[in-house]
C-alpha cells in the first residue's frame, strides 16, 4: 500500500508497454498466503530459489553488474528525523549516511522534488504518475462540468496515514489558530495509523466541524463528490494523494513548499505561504469551482508522461550506446588504475554496509524497523529455518 511498493510496479509496467524494453521487476520474498494477494493470477513460489529462477538475483554489487544504476528518492527522511528529540544532530548524521550508501549502489539519482537532500550526480524530476483510474474519474468530472451539472456536492477533505508527521500536525495548528476565520468550514479526515486516537482527541477539541473516518482507497466513490482537497503536509517528497486529487478534477490547497513545485503548473492547485494565506485559499476554494483539466494537464499527470520524463533524465538509451563505444575503446593505464581504485573503495564500503546490516543496532540506526533482522515464524517455516521457539526447545532437550 506504500508508494515505494506501488510506484516501481507502475514504472515496470509502463517501461514494458512499448515492447522495445525487457523489464524485470525484482521484489522481496513473500509468504505463500501473501503471494496470492500480490502476485499475478496462478503464480506462486514454494521457495525463494524458485522465485529467483523466475526472475533473477545477480549477486553482484549493482554498480559492478550494471552499466547504469538509477536510484529514485521517494522519502524525505530528514524531515521526519528533525521532528524527533535531538533531531538536528540525527539529521546531520543521517545526511552523511544516506550519501554514503546511495553512492555505493547508484550511478545516478533522481530526486522527485527539491524537498529531498542533495546527492552527487542527482537531478530533480518527478518521474511518477497517477493510477489511470483517477484520470478516468476526472474524465467523468469534466463531462459533468460540460453538461452544466453539479460535479461536486461535498466540501473539503484530507486523506493520509493517521500519524502526526503526515500533515495532521500542520492541519491541526492551522485550524486551531484560525477557528474564527474558518467558522463555516466542515472537513472530513480519512486515515488509519498508530496516532489515530491522539489525532481524533485533538481535532474533537476544535470549535469546528471535523469528522474522522478510517482510511480507504482514494479512488473509492465516497471521495468523488468532494470539491476541495486540503493538504498542508511539508514532509512529503511528491504527495501521491495531491496528484490523485488533481487528476480527479478537484481543487487542491497546499503549502508553497518544494514538494509541491510540480503541482504549481496546474490551475486547480492553490498554494499558500503562511497561515493567513491558508485561510484565504481555503475560503476561496470552497466558493469557487475547479477549472476543467486540459488534455495536456491530464497527460502530465499520467504514467505515460512520467515514463517519458524518466527515460529523458535517465538517458537510458544514451548510456547503452556509450557503453558499446567504451567496450571497443582501449583503456589507458592511468584512467584504468583510477577507475579500479574507485571500484575497490566502493567494494570496501559495500562490504562495511553489508556487515553493518547484520546487526540489530546498526540496522535500526540505518532506519530499519526494530525486530526485523530475523525472519518471523511463518517465513522461517517456509524457508526451512529453525524458529526461535524451535531453538529454545532444542536447547532444553540437550541441556543437563
Amino acid at each position: 500500500m506504500t508508494g515505494t511498493a506501488v510506484n516501481p510496479l507502475f514504472r515496470a509496467v509502463y517501461l514494458a508497454k512499448d515492447g522495445k524494453t525487457d523489464v524485470t521487476l525484482v521484489i522481496p520474498w513473500l509468504s505463500l498466503k501473501h503471494q496470492k494477494l500480490v502476485y499475478p493470477k496462478d503464480v506462486t513460489f514454494s521457495s525463494p530459489s524458485e522465485q529467483e529462477a523466475y526472475g533473477f538475483h545477480h549477486g553482484k554489487r549493482w554498480k559492478t553488474k550494471f552499466s547504469l544504476v538509477i536510484g529514485v528518492v521517494h522519502t524525505n527522511y530528514l524531515a521526519y528525523v528533525k521532528r524527533e528529540s535531538n533531531g538536528r544532530v540525527k539529521a546531520l548524521i543521517l545526511r552523511y549516511l544516506n550519501t554514503w550508501v546511495v553512492d555505493i549502489y547508484c550511478h545516478k539519482v533522481i530526486r522527485l522534488s527539491a524537498a529531498t537532500q542533495e546527492y552527487p550526480n542527482s537531478i530533480i524530476c518527478n518521474v511518477h504518475g497517477v493510477n489511470p483510474k483517477f484520470l478516468e474519474i476526472g474524465k467523468k468530472t469534466i463531462e459533468l462540468q460540460q453538461s452544466s451539472k453539479r460535479a461536486f456536492s461535498k466540501g473539503a477533505y484530507y486523506i493520509g496515514k493517521m500519524v502526526w508527521n503526515k500533515g495532521y500536525k500542520e492541519l491541526l495548528d492551522l485550524l486551531r489558530k484560525h477557528q474564527k476565520e474558518l467558522s463555516g468550514l466542515e472537513i472530513d479526515l480519512y486515515g488509519s495509523g498508530e496516532d489515530s486516537n491522539e489525532v481524533q482527541e485533538a481535532f474533537e477539541k476544535l470549535g469546528l466541524v471535523v469528522r474522522l473516518y478510517p482510511g480507504r482507497d482514494h479512488a473509492d466513490p465516497v471521495f468523488h463528490d468532494y470539491k476541495v482537497f486540503l493538504n498542508p503536509s511539508t514532509t512529503d517528497v511528491v504527495c501521491t494523494t495531491t496528484a490523485e486529487a488533481l487528476a480527479m478534477g478537484k481543487l487542491v490547497v497546499c503549502a508553497n513548499h518544494p514538494s509541491n513545485d510540480f503541482f504549481k503548473q496546474f490551475p486547480n492547485c492553490w498554494t499558500y505561504d503562511d497561515s493567513k494565506g491558508f485561510v484565504e485559499a481555503t475560503n476561496n476554494a470552497l466558493k469557487e469551482e475547479p477549472s476543467e483539466l486540459t488534455e495536456a494537464h491530464r497527460h502530465e499527470l499520467s504514467w505515460e508522461a512520467a515514463t517519458e520524463r524518466f527515460l529523458r533524465v535517465g538517458d537510458l538509451h544514451g548510456v547503452a550506446a556509450n557503453s558499446r563505444k567504451l567496450s571497443r575503446r582501449p583503456s589507458k593505464l592511468l584512467g584504468s588504475t583510477s577507475l579500479n581504485l574507485q571500484r575497490n573503495m566502493e567494494d570496501a564500503s559495500a562490504y562495511v554496509h553489508y556487515l553493518a546490516s547484520g546487526f540489530e543496532a546498526s540496522r535500526t540506526a540505518f532506519g530499519a524497523i526494530p525486530g526485523t533482522l530475523q525472519p518471523d515464524e511463518q517465513l522461517s517455516k517456509e524457508l526451512g529455518l529453525q524458529t526461535a521457539e524451535t531453538q529454545k526447545r532444542s536447547s532444553h532437550r540437550f541441556s543437563f
